[in-house]
């Protein structure tokens, strides 16, 4: 009997194909669950700090201190959500991370002093830190060994576009003023991340038994093999054996310099660009949106040329490019002033790009780099690198800032460059031990249609 001929692929799915999206079909819920955290976070970023100050008492200074104190007190939480991670799955984690948000803005609305501001911006940040942790394996789930850099570079562009929607429509509520609009704007955020959190907890109809369609071949199992340092030949379980797995520590400290650069927009841009560059802030506003423009339109035709390449190869030349920004970041400052603007044209858009090549491999080597039956713990270090590095780096980066100018672009450019030879040698494969499963993409503990394992 002759085989029956494919089907022509759909013009729509010759559009998703064409501009690096991955294949959408069945995924509704999941998309639809990042969109809404990612709208709810550009909200949050935007609005927090100024409900705080018009919903309490409280000064602006009183307000910042609050939150952040709040935001240090998560650090080391994502080593007991990696534990979680190994023992639920990631979509239990994910669902319960929307949850734990909905809780934490519950208690915005009821706060009047520092101390509960510190208690509900610790819960809500203690949500956000379960939904990233367990959004990344339940990606690779999604994704069933298929388009796993399109799906990251996707759901990275989601982010960026959710984020800018919500900051402008935090805007739009703040421009209206009111204590009432306020809270209103709060509790859309509450509705909002509890049917994301529902929506994730009902994910169904992708069985990772099923084929699993044209795409990038899944890698095989690493040959067994002692972890690194590893010497009694036994299996070791929980995070000694992350700790040495010398390659993985390599990826989470690579990690670290994409997160000091993540910084820079939020942290140096503006007030390098307005005091030591002495342009308007006008032009701060148009830089940052170019990047945000690039991310949304461009993440995922970058995601269709990462996944057909190393990912040595392509953290190779993130690191490059971060380097190379920072380094005409920093020149700026002996150019006239009709250069200036040009040149931070040119930085962002070489800053951007970095961005794009590095959140896919990053994000993709930091789940399938870890043996299955300790991912989540894996991942609890990887986190680390978010945590850790987030909370230094606007600290560091003003000190340096405070102490001439060019200083933190000479520091970005050098850890940019010294991250190189850390990325050599990285790969696909989990480190191997003899408990570590095949390294499939199916959860630790349920598979995605939400049916347990027995």
């Amino acid at each position: 009997m002759m085989p029956q001929p494919s089907p022509a692929p759909s013009a729509w799915r010759r559009i998703q194909t064409a501009w690096g999206l991955p294949d959408l079909a069945g995924k509704g819920r999941f998309v639809t669950a990042n969109l809404i955290d990612s709208l709810g976070n550009g909200l949050v970023m935007a609005f927090t700090v100024v409900f705080f100050v018009k919903t309490t008492s409280l000064s602006l200074a009183a307000v910042g201190a609050a939150l952040t104190a709040g935001q240090l007190l998560v650090l080391p939480f994502p080593l007991f959500i990696g534990r979680l991670l190994d023992t639920y799955g990631p979509r239990i984690v994910v669902a319960a991370g929307n949850w734990i948000s909905v809780a934490g803005f519950i208690g915005f609305l009821f706060s009047h002093a520092a101390w509960q501001i510190v208690l509900w911006q610790f819960v809500v940040q203690l949500g956000s830190t379960a939904f990233w942790m367990g959004n990344s394996p339940l990606t690779v789930l999604v994704a069933r060994g298929v388009e796993r850099a399109r799906w990251f570079g996707f759901v990275r562009a989601l982010r960026n576009v959710g984020v800018g929607f919500g900051g402008a429509a935090s805007a739009v509520a703040l421009s209206i003023g009111t204590v009432a609009g306020l809270r209103a704007v709060m509790v859309i955020n509450v509705v909002t991340f509890a049917v994301a959190g529902w929506l994730v907890i009902t994910l169904r109809g992708a069985d990772p038994s099923e084929a699993a369609g044209p795409g990038p071949a899944e890698p095989k199992p690493a040959e067994p093999e002692q972890a690194a340092g590893d010497t009694t030949g036994q299996p070791s379980g929980g995070y000694r054996t992350v700790l040495k797995d010398t390659r993985y520590l390599r990826l989470v400290a690579t990690n670290i310099s994409f997160v000091f650069a993540s910084t820079v927009i939020s942290v140096l841009l503006a007030v390098y660009a307005v005091d030591n560059l002495h342009v308007g802030a006008w032009i701060v506003g148009v830089v940052v949106v170019l990047n945000a423009v690039m991310v949304a339109l461009l993440q995922t035709l970058a995601s269709r040329w990462i996944e057909a390449r190393s990912p040595v190869t392509v953290l190779v030349l993130a690191l490059l490019f971060n380097a190379a920004a920072f380094v005409v970041f920093g020149t700026l400052l002996v150019l006239p002033g009709w250069a200036v603007i040009a040149g931070l044209l040119i930085a962002m858009v070489l800053y951007t790009v970095a961005e794009m090549l590095s959140s896919p491999p990053t994000s993709e080597l930091s789940v399938v780099m870890a043996p299955e039956h300790l991912r989540g713990r894996y991942l609890g270090v990887y986190q680390l690198s978010w945590s850790i590095g987030g909370a230094v780096a606007p600290a560091l980066l003003t000190a340096l800032l405070a102490g001439g100018a060019a200083l933190p672009w000479v520091f970005l450019a050098a850890i940019s460059v010294l991250a190189v030879p850390l990325v050599i040698g990285l790969d696909r494969r989990p480190a191997a031990t003899s408990q570590a499963a095949p390294a499939g993409d199916i959860a630790p503990v349920e598979q995605l249609d939400g049916d347990p394992v027995g």
